[in-house]
């Protein structure tokens, strides 16, 4: 039975997000067959004081403090580590500090030299895949997938001198159907839930949080196999309407598809909130180099429209192959007790109050 000294320690970084939480959870699960996991966690954070942070302590977590533009504690937080997670938070950094961010991490993960395994937390290059069409320029995805484009350029070397990488592509969690962008946006006084979107007959590949720390954990479970792999993984593959029926079958209550288009979409909301920047740290610099960031409507109009067309995809058969386990959106909904009630404590912007909000006198009328 291994004891702590001899489990392999792995740094999250961006710990206290509903990605960290849910990697740290799988990486501490037991084995299949019931030995005790061979991680401990280093958890990376900016706020050491935060709730999400005093919990992990309070599970036996070594909690780290310090930001992803802060390279000396980054270097520190690496030293004596097996691998590391990184997720890198583009909603508060923005697009190009997470671009660098990413190739820096990457860099001084090397450089400490005892790292053996570097797992990148992507997102689908939309832009790239979309053939460079602008309406497809969704900011907080392409800055991942630059990290990973240039990745790939980067050795991965399978030894107990080196270090190797992987990543791991996921996508919207299906945990978000607790918020304002999935869940229902108005329940009329006849007790129909309307899940209102501007997704047309497009799909959206959720990932269930749970089914995010599997694919991390079989990441670090299986090194030699994923060496210099990009893992494009999902849960279900879901349309509006699918949604709807799902919901419905689960819960036994009435629910609509309204079709929206993109613009009556952003009506719903508050306009000034979303005119601001998307990245949170650019709402306190509107003289400095910031100043022409893109706002939250045009970052999020480039998001719905990439799964509206259906320009990212998954191969279902290989990942149920890999996790034949994974939930469907029907298991996730029966599992969790989904009722349609919204839970603004999932996303930590959300629960934090920086993201934008909906006019209910507007929702009301959906």
């Amino acid at each position: 039975m291994a004891n702590a000294t001899q489990k392999k320690l792995i740094l999250v970084i961006g710990a206290t997000g509903a990605q960290g939480l849910a990697v740290i959870d799988a990486l501490l699960k037991p084995a299949a067959d019931g030995s005790p996991s061979p991680y401990a966690i280093r958890a990376f954070t900016r706020n050491p004081k935060s709730g999400r942070a005093t919990e992990l302590a309070q599970r036996g977590v070594e909690v780290f403090s310090g930001s992803t533009d802060d390279w000396s504690a980054i270097l520190k937080a690496l030293e004596g580590v097996y691998g590391a997670f990184v997720n890198t938070d583009g909603f508060t950094i923005g697009e190009v500090k997470e671009v660098y961010a990413g190739m820096r991490i990457f860099e001084l993960a090397k450089q400490v030299g005892t790292v053996k395994h570097f797992v990148w937390s992507a997102l689908d290059y939309s832009f790239k895949k979309g053939g460079f069409d602008p309406k497809y320029r969704c900011e907080h995805y392409d800055g991942k997938a630059r990290v990973s484009d240039w990745m790939r350029a980067q050795p991965s070397v399978v030894s107990d001198d080196n270090m190797s990488w992987s990543i791991l592509t996921t996508g919207p969690y299906m945990d978000m159907l607790y918020n304002f962008m999935f869940g229902p946006l108005n329940r009329r006084v006849d007790g129909t839930y309307v899940f209102a979107a501007p997704m047309g007959q497009g799909h959206v590949p959720m990932i269930a949080l749970s089914d995010v720390g599997f694919f991390a954990r079989y990441i670090f479970d299986n090194r030699a196999a994923t060496s210099a792999q990009e893992l494009e993984v999902a849960s279900d593959w879901v349309d509006w309407p699918y949604l709807v029926s799902t919901f419905t079958k689960v819960t036994g209550k009435p629910a609509v598809y309204k079709p929206l288009e993109l613009e009556e979409w952003f009506d719903l909301w508050y306009q000034d909130d979303i005119s601001q920047p998307v990245a949170n740290e650019k709402q306190h610099s509107p003289d400095g180099p910031d100043r022409e960031s893109t706002s939250w409507k045009a970052n999020f109009m480039c998001w719905w429209a990439q799964f509206r067309d259906d320009v990212i995809k998954r191969d279902f058969q290989w990942i149920r192959e890999i996790n034949p386990k994974g939930h469907t959106l029907e298991s996730w909904m029966r599992e969790v007790g989904y009722t349609g009630e919204l839970n603004y404590a999932l996303l930590k912007n959300t629960q934090d109050g920086k993201s934008p909000r909906l006019n209910p006198e507007l929702t009301s009328k959906l």
